[in-house]
């Protein structure tokens, strides 16, 4: 009896200490839960960061599989359009916290409208990514967007590069008011136009941002200013409304209208291709914008140090430029050759880090 104890209490042992060793490295390999929340599906360029982030997800997984460490899971909602999918967002902040995730990825609807939920999630210790815009109130992990005011810029000197200064301009602004990237973008093309010394007019102001409310903003466009001639340039603030916009003042026959524009929608380029009204569209890199939330949201549950702000370049699409481009996923160009004067500094393919 004596020599069965000691031939079996060693191998219950081993058995005890294999499942104990199985359990913990169970633990430590059970993938990191990711909350991500997208604003819209309706906007093509939020559709492409999406891409660009499930896609890096994707590699991240395959790496970490192959080398024994921790992958990713993520956990998604889509807030929608409008003051319902900012509502909507402000829910699935607090569900997402309430699961206790690992890491918060958000693409804000709204600048101010997370900032509670911000907050909670820093009083849970959950590191928040934001990308494509900010929340305005709390501490966020990291912020990644494309250098919105760059594109606004490139608009605006594109557009000053085309109309003589002997005249003013009279402009039509469609914005949206209610984030950071869209706020950034009008106050680069005013201010570009300021540094080319134009002398222009704001006549009316409308909103719009997705296709619903560019097609309200364009009737109202043209039963405000029903003339041909009653205004020179229009410029969106992105082309989930832009586009509405620019097809009904072309089918309207308002060709004599220059229309600035940004995302760089597939359907917009074409529209430059066409020689429609739409002259210049200065286009985020979307699927890369994506990637670097995914990537830098990965590193930090690594522990490894990232930059607070980092910004990626935008491509002003011209009928010039229209050769360079890559398209919405990339590869980014390091440098790009330019048909008219640039008022700032020369365009680089570089991530810009804002902040340290």
């Amino acid at each position: 009896m004596k020599k069965t104890w000691q031939t079996v209490v060693p191998i219950l042992l081993v058995i005890f200490l294999s499942c104990c060793y199985g359990l913990i490295s169970a633990k430590q390999l059970a993938p990191y839960r990711v909350g991500v929340l997208y604003w819209s599906m309706n906007i093509p360029g939020q559709v492409a960061m999406r891409t660009g982030l499930e896609a890096k997800a994707e590699q991240i997984n395959r790496v970490a599989a192959a080398s024994g460490t921790r992958t990713v899971e993520l956990i998604w909602r889509i807030a929608g359009d409008g003051e319902a999918g900012i509502i909507n967002q402000i829910g699935q902040m607090n569900e997402l916290i309430d699961l206790k995730v690992d890491l918060l990825i958000v693409q804000p609807t709204d600048n101010v409208a997370l900032s509670e939920g911000l907050q909670r999630a820093n009083r849970e210790n959950i590191p928040v990514v934001a990308y494509d815009q900010y929340i305005s109130s709390g501490k966020l992990t990291a912020y990644r967007t494309s250098h919105n005011y760059q594109a606004g810029w490139l608009d605006g000197e594109y557009i000053a590069s085309l109309f003589s200064k002997e005249r003013k301009m009279r402009l039509i602004l469609v914005d949206y008011p209610h984030v950071s990237s869209t706020v950034e973008r009008l106050n680069g093309f005013l201010d570009a136009l300021s540094k080319a010394e134009i002398d222009y007019q704001i006549l009316q102001t409308y909103q719009a941002v997705e296709p619903v409310s560019g097609k309200l903003a364009a009737e109202r466009i043209l039963k405000d200013f029903p003339q041909p001639d009653s205004f020179d340039v229009v410029f969106t603030v992105n082309d989930g409304g832009g586009l509405a916009i620019a097809e009904a003042l072309f089918k309207a026959g308002r060709t004599e209208v220059l229309h600035a524009t940004i995302d760089g929608d597939p359907k917009s380029i074409e529209n430059i291709r066409e020689g429609k009204i739409t002259v210049i569209d200065s286009a985020q890199f979307c699927g890369p914008l994506g990637e670097e939330a995914m990537q830098t949201g990965y590193n930090i549950l690594l522990g490894k140090k990232v930059p607070y702000h980092a910004q990626l370049p935008v491509f002003p699409i011209t009928r010039e430029t229209l050769s360079q481009y890559p398209g919405w996923t990339g590869p980014i160009p390091l440098v790009i050759e330019k048909s008219w004067e640039s008022l700032g500094d020369n365009w680089s393919g570089n991530l810009i880090v804002v902040k340290e």
